[in-house]
């Protein structure tokens, strides 16, 4: 997702001096650390682990033990794979020059480079993840909202109540509930395809973790046991107490204690409104001020209060949702969700719930600390539980008796200087021209889903990058550099790799798509081959053969051994014009969406990923639903969110044309229902 942005655009900080015995030894000390840091993390897990032995059924990290270890690639295949994937966007006089770059950095550097990442994958756990979330996102000095954190949707067609206290007192209990069989190791283990064992790591991090600024770098800041919860409303700031006697507060308690946040009239403090946009600006002049600012006093006790709530509230005033009768309601609901105002979220927190007036809610997360499966499974328990266990009264209250004797939420107390409001407005200023430049939309493909595309003996996934693929290149006139998400989470704490989805045989399909010589039947078998490469592609990807992690490390390797790469700097700095991410679904099985197709979610998206691309996720949704959420920058002339929607409409319907006997006289119109998406 948001990575391919920061993959690019990363600088690294770390500049050690002296010879290079010093050099080599700054590498070791860094490998050695990061080994221990493996090492403390699986002595924790050893206690959920020995669980598994007092019961039958396995727990969240039964399996955690058994996983392998991420391999380490040869540079060979490394380095094969990577001329394989520039060869259709480069010409003749430039592919040259890349192969001659890349045989001499495998024939003179490479082999020094891989050593070391041999000798960190036997020492740690995982020879990349640390790594990547130290340079991909912690050191990266630039806002982290809208170009990092992203955001999950409600369910699309349902809203279980229209009364906001009630949906938030429902949804946080479930939260409760989660983190509960989170703490105790009570979930079910992840499993890909249901049968192969996950790595659970990246769950640990969900709640009670804030992303804390620095100068240079970032931190995470995990803690155990929160028991408490900060609100955000009109400009407020409140905490609120999630236990009493010992027990959770019920759905009916959250819900009196969010509308006397929603009924509190008083006035926010001087600096108070637009404190967050210190999370959404630049880190820099964050962390300087949250050492000038809140080091001692109130402003430290409410800053504390912030960062170790078990996540944060924000009560929105404004309603959202998706609404068919509604052109751009899709579109209004996802920047409300990935940037808001620019000061009514904690982008720091690893996430913040949003909650609307109108009774819906969604998500913006904080990326450093997981990706967007772990937030997603997390997401679909609350929904969920929201909706089938916990429920609502005809009135649309939470269920339950109510108990107005509880403490009220009590505000947290500011002592802000006007120079530090200085700071939070030019904060605020820098962000809002982010978010003002993201051009989104968002829109619900009805015409057929995997249903269709499984008669037709092809990988969902595959059809829709290569639907991608061929509305890129009408867009655009150009093929370029393509970021697919995909998981290495079969491998002990794995996190992501990248399927570079504009092949040779990409390239091919699509120039027959295009080439009006090209008969259906010769379209067809190379959209198969086509297919077949993006599945093989996605497979490596999956099993550890992938090649982006493998060069960011050897860069990464270079850099502390002061080794200059032409071919690592030249490969580090390519642009990702096209970022895409699959959205994963019903990874939990809790609800029938065949019994009840209205209880779906539209899934999430992120940011835009270049100045002048697209970012573009989706949600294969049962059958016959896909959602697309596609974001790029009003200030490029060359991109438009809605128009390359349009020509992904046009993309998936022309492809799936190619699959129609000779003899079917069905229109694409009446397959579509015309070529105009919602």
């Amino acid at each position: 997702m948001a990575e391919a942005h920061q993959a690019v655009g990363f600088q690294f900080t770390v500049r050690p001096d002296g010879v290079d015995l010093k050099l080599s030894q700054e590498v070791i000390k860094t490998i050695y650390l990061s080994g221990v840091t493996a090492w403390k993390k699986r002595a924790i897990q050893f206690k959920s682990l020995v669980k598994m032995f007092s019961g039958r059924r396995p727990l969240l990290y039964s399996f955690q033990a058994s996983l392998p270890r991420l391999p380490v690639p040869s540079v060979d295949d490394t380095i094969h794979r990577y001329l394989e994937s520039v060869h259709p966007l480069l010409n003749s006089d430039q592919y040259d020059q890349m192969e001659r770059l890349a045989n001499d950095f495998k024939d003179s550097k490479a082999a020094q480079l891989q050593r070391y990442l041999i000798l960190k994958s036997w020492w740690g756990t995982n020879y990349v993840s640390d790594w990547w979330e130290e340079y991909i996102y912690l050191r990266g000095r630039s806002p982290i909202m809208v170009n990092s954190n992203f955001y999950i949707m409600d369910l699309l067609y349902i809203t279980p109540t229209h009364r906001q206290a009630a949906r938030a007192g429902n949804v946080v209990h479930a939260m409760l509930q989660y983190r509960r069989k989170l703490e105790r190791g009570e979930h079910a283990p992840l499993r890909a395809l249901g049968t192969v064992p996950m790595c659970s790591t990246q769950m640990e991090r969900i709640f009670n973790t804030t992303r804390i600024p620095g100068i240079e770098t970032d931190i995470v800041q995990h803690l155990t046991d929160r028991k408490h919860l900060v609100v955000y409303h009109k400009g407020r700031f409140f905490l609120l107490w999630l236990y009493t006697g010992g027990r959770h507060l019920l759905p009916s308690e959250l819900e009196t204690q969010f509308q006397r946040i929603l009924n509190d009239t008083s006035e926010p403090q001087p600096g108070e409104l637009k404190l967050a946009a210190l999370t959404a600006g630049h880190r820099v002049p964050w962390a300087q001020s949250r050492i000038k600012y809140f080091g001692q006093g109130v402003n430290k006790v409410s800053l504390d209060a912030i960062e170790s709530a078990a996540f944060f509230l924000t009560l929105d005033d404004e309603p959202q949702g998706y609404d068919p009768a509604k052109a751009k309601s899709l579109d209004s609901y996802a920047k409300s969700l990935l940037h808001g105002k620019c000061y009514d979220r904690w982008f720091d927190k690893s996430f913040t719930l949003i909650s609307y007036p109108n009774g819906k809610v969604g998500v913006n997360a904080e990326h450093s600390w997981a990706d967007a499966p772990i937030v997603g499974h997390m997401w679909e328990y609350v929904l969920a539980t929201d909706c089938f266990h916990l429920g609502y009264t005809e009135e649309g209250h939470c269920k339950g008796d109510v108990n107005k004797g509880l403490p009220h939420p009590s505000r947290l107390q500011w002592q802000i200087p006007n120079e530090c409001q200085e700071v939070i407005e030019t904060s605020y200023l820098s962000a809002k021209l982010i978010a003002d430049d993201v051009d989104f939309h968002g829109y619900l493909f009805h015409e057929f889903g995997k249903g269709l595309i499984k008669k037709c003996r092809c990988s969902p996934d595959a059809f829709i990058q290569l639907a991608l693929q061929l509305a890129q290149f009408r867009d655009q006139g150009v093929f370029c550099l393509t970021y697919e998400s995909s998981m290495t989470r079969m491998f002990r704490d794995g996190r992501t790799e990248t399927v570079r989805s504009c092949t040779t045989e990409a390239v091919a399909f699509v120039r027959a798509m295009e080439d009006e010589g090209a008969t259906k039947a010769q379209r067809l078998a190379l959209f198969r081959k086509a297919a077949e490469k993006h599945q093989n592609m996605y497979r490596l990807a999956m099993t550890g053969s992938g090649i982006d992690r493998h060069l960011f490390c050897l860069y990464l390797v270079s850099k502390y051994l002061g080794v200059d790469s032409p071919f690592l700097k030249k490969v580090l700095s390519e642009p990702w014009r096209l970022s895409t991410s699959q959205t994963p679904q019903q990874q939990l099985n809790l609800v029938d969406i065949n019994k009840f197709p209205k209880y779906v979610s539209a899934g999430g998206g992120f940011g835009p990923v270049a100045d002048d691309g697209y970012g573009v996720s989706y949600i294969i949704v049962g059958e016959n639903l896909i959602t697309f959420h596609i974001s790029s920058k009003f200030s490029s002339p060359d991109t438009n969110s809605c128009r390359f929607g349009q020509h992904i409409c046009d993309a998936m319907l022309d492809i799936q044309a190619l699959f129609k006997p000779e003899n079917d006289k069905t229109t694409v119109e009446q397959l579509g229902n015309g070529k105009k998406h919602m």
